[in-house]
């Protein structure tokens, strides 16, 4: 899951160097955290956090398929 959302938001954004994907696993679910740099915050949130919403179905989707439940934090 993290190496996904690595290559989505680096795809995204202008600084590809700054993006750091950090995983955290619990025994229920794993926790995912998007930092990228400031200026590129708004092309990974989107207008009205589209963006955010569809990379969030993106990693659901790949989860579902493992079974697992993952959530995604963009900081």
């Amino acid at each position: 899951m993290k190496e996904l959302v690595e290559v989505i938001a680096k795809a995204l954004v202008n600084n590809p160097d700054e993006v750091v994907v950090t995983e955290t696993e619990t025994d229920r679910e794993t926790v995912l955290e998007l930092k990228v740099a400031p200026s590129d915050m708004g092309k990974v949130i989107g207008k009205q956090g589209r963006i955010a919403k569809a990379i969030r179905s993106v990693v659901k989707v790949a989860a579902s398929k493992e079974d697992k439940r993952v959530t995604l934090d963009i900081q």
